[in-house]
C-alpha cells in the first residue's frame, strides 16, 4: 500500500505503523507517533470543512414549500423557472404568450436569480429545459441562442406532459462561480 510522501513525515514512520514496531528515533521521541497521528487526522477532516457552510436561499417565500435559487458554497442552483408577462394587462400570466415570449421571460428570470445571488450568467454550467411541445423546440433553440451566453452551459432539453399553468416552457439551471 503506497500513501503519498506528505501524509507521513518519514518512511520509516509508515513502516512503523503498518508492523506495529517502534524504532529508535521514536523510542527518543514518543510524541512523534501522536503528532502523526494528529497531523494524518486534519488532512484527512480538511476536505470535508467546506461542507460546514449555510445554504443561502434566493427570494424564499415562507408561504412555498421551496427556494427559487439556493446558493451552496461556490454553487448556485436555480429552480424550474416560467416566463409570464412581465407587463401589460397580461402581467404575471402566461396564456396567450407564445414559446419565444416565454422562453424570453423565463431565461430573464434566471438570470435576475443569478445577478441577485453574485454570480454571472457566464456561470452556468447546467441547465434542464422542459418543454410541453417538441415541435416547439426549434422556437425556442432560437431565443435560446441568442440569450445564453457562450459558452453554451451543457443542457438537456425534457419532453414533459404538462407544466403548472398555461407555461410551454420551464428551465432549471446550476451556475459554479469560477
Amino acid at each position: 500500500m503506497a500513501f503519498p510522501s506528505l501524509l507521513l513525515p518519514s518512511p520509516h514512520l509508515l513502516q512503523t505503523r503498518m508492523t506495529g514496531l517502534t524504532t529508535p528515533k521514536m523510542q527518543q521521541f514518543p510524541m512523534t507517533k501522536h503528532v502523526t497521528r494528529i497531523a494524518l487526522a486534519l488532512l484527512l477532516a480538511a476536505p470535508f470543512a467546506s461542507h460546514a457552510q449555510a445554504n443561502k436561499a434566493i427570494d424564499f417565500n415562507p408561504q412555498m414549500p421551496f427556494s427559487d435559487a439556493v446558493v451552496a458554497g461556490k454553487t448556485l442552483y436555480v429552480a424550474g423557472q416560467q416566463g409570464p408577462a412581465t407587463s401589460g394587462p397580461g402581467k404575471g400570466k402566461l396564456e396567450g404568450l407564445s414559446i419565444e415570449d416565454q422562453t424570453a421571460n423565463t431565461i430573464a428570470a434566471i438570470q435576475r436569480l443569478v445577478e441577485k445571488s453574485g454570480f454571472k450568467m457566464s456561470d452556468l454550467v447546467n441547465v434542464t429545459v422542459y418543454i410541453t411541445d417538441l415541435n416547439d423546440v426549434p422556437r425556442m433553440n432560437e431565443v435560446y441562442k441568442k440569450l445564453m451566453p457562450n459558452p453554451k452551459p451543457a443542457r438537456a432539453t425534457v419532453k414533459v406532459a404538462g407544466l403548472i399553468g398555461d407555461a410551454k416552457i420551464e428551465i432549471s439551471a446550476i451556475a459554479v462561480k469560477q
